[in-house]
């Protein structure tokens, strides 16, 4: 073949793997309410496709995922995907500050990108309190099969979602919010939608063989703690990141957290508990499910293993957690292959929490200022050049207010610039736990 030939064919060859598109899934789903009864009272529950909870999407590396969203409710909805950065747009992203929700009787197509990402995550409804009725699932996505992995490939890939639940409706809930009043413990705590001791077994494992189980908090508002039954747990990847693996007999799991572990089934081939029970509470909530080894007729022994007491033992274990900066990702290169200690912070914001009563109605806020949804979401508003007939920028400041001023609601809209590296400080003075998530954004706990 002749050099000029040759060339031609290499061209060609560029061509067409530069025209490549990723692969597409495509879903289509039906939200409609259900009764369900997980906790053994019946109530109106938010079914996906018929499903509580709902379906699982497992993805790989770059996939491209379009899901059309059809409500079938009697009120509007919207669907998050929890840990999907939505590189460089956020329309997909499902809050309310970037999309309209989807009206009754309507569809939506959600179509984005899981762009150089890997891990463990799951998606749920953001408006309405519409996740205390269900709508929520597992969203996974795995390594493409040229980049390696810092562990054998497991026998099975297994998704436990686990959380508070409540009884009442989440009509309920939110006329309790809007009469200034709190929400109350929940009345349980659920396990892929289930709690009880007496359910059919959840997974099944063969003795010998390793496998992967992705645990992810779902939960409104409590820390759960979550142990296997005579098995260890070797911790491997969290919220999208590779760590270094050590092995737990049980794990806090805040909410919104998602823990990906290897276990092996290394014991007498019975059947074995998993346990969920609630963490930095006055009263004791537990949901159990079980594993059971293949061609097991042992049921499991009725000693749950206990869970761990006190805050320091949870912050001394969310110490013990550390990046893997040898491993790779979702590109070959290590997590750790850039330099960030070297980075220069270009702004400190400073984020205070308070809680109190706006004309009767119970407000959370953030340095003074309690957020409310605009009529037209600001991205929206940002987008046809009206912003300033809609919002504000920077109703708060980069540090909280010297003294309890009164609380404002207003939209919450903070200005950054591109490129800019941020140190954001959270300040929690109230009694419970507050739990943050950057929608889009991944971000390193750095104290």
């Amino acid at each position: 073949m002749s050099s000029i030939a040759l060339f031609v064919l290499l061209s060609l060859l560029g061509l067409s793997s530069v025209g490549a598109e990723d692969p597409y899934l495509f879903f289509t789903w039906n939200v409609t309410y259900g009764s369900i009864s997980p906790l053994g009272v019946p109530q109106l529950g938010i079914l996906i496709n018929g499903q509580f909870p709902g379906p699982n999407i497992n993805s790989t590396t770059n996939n491209n995922i379009v899901v059309n969203v059809f409500n079938n409710l009697d009120e509007p909805f919207l669907l998050t995907w929890n840990g999907i950065q939505q590189r460089k747009n956020s329309w997909q992203d499902g809050m309310p500050g970037t999309n309209c929700p989807i009206p009754p009787g309507k569809n939506f197509t959600y179509h984005f990108q899981v762009k150089d990402q890997i891990g463990s995550f799951f998606y749920f409804p953001s408006t309405g309190m519409h996740r205390a009725a269900g709508a929520f699932g597992g969203l996974r996505i795995n390594s493409r099969l040229l980049i390696p992995v810092p562990f054998a490939d497991p026998a099975d890939d297994y998704t436990v979602l686990i959380g508070d639940w409540y009884t009442k409706s989440h009509k309920d809930l939110a006329g309790l919010l809007d009469a200034g009043r709190n929400i109350g413990n929940p009345a349980g705590v659920l396990l892929n939608g289930l709690t009880g001791k007496d359910n059919a077994p959840l997974f099944t494992m063969e003795a010998g063989k390793t496998y992967r189980y992705r645990i992810c908090n779902v939960g409104l508002k409590v820390s759960l703690n979550f142990r296997i039954q005579s098995h260890l747990m070797k911790l491997v990847e969290m919220d999208g990141s590779h760590t270094v693996q050590n092995d737990y007999e049980s794990l806090d799991i805040h909410v919104g957290q998602c823990f990906s572990v290897l276990v092996a089934a290394n014991q007498e081939a019975k059947d074995y508990y998993m346990v969920a029970s609630t963490r930095f509470t006055k009263y004791s909530l537990s949901a159990t499910g079980i594993i059971r080894y293949a061609g097991s007729v042992v049921p499991p022994s009725p000693e749950l293993p206990k869970a761990p007491v006190g805050w320091a033992w949870s912050l001394n274990q969310w110490r013990s957690f550390r990046w893997n900066l040898t491993a790779s990702a979702a590109r070959p290169n290590p997590q750790g292959s850039f330099h960030y200690g070297g980075i220069n912070i270009t702004r400190t914001i400073r984020l205070a929490s308070s809680v109190g009563l706006v004309d009767g109605k119970r407000r959370f806020a953030l340095n003074g200022v309690s957020h409310v949804d605009s009529p037209t979401p600001p991205k929206l508003a940002e987008y046809y050049g009206i912003a300033d007939k809609v919002f504000k920028y920077d109703s708060i400041s980069d540090d909280p207010p010297a003294t309890e001023a009164p609380i404002t609601v207003a939209p919450n809209v903070l200005n950054a610039t591109f490129r800019d590296y941020i140190e954001i400080i959270l300040e929690n003075p109230e009694r419970s736990i507050q739990c943050y998530h950057l929608d889009g954004y991944s971000f390193f706990a750095v104290g």
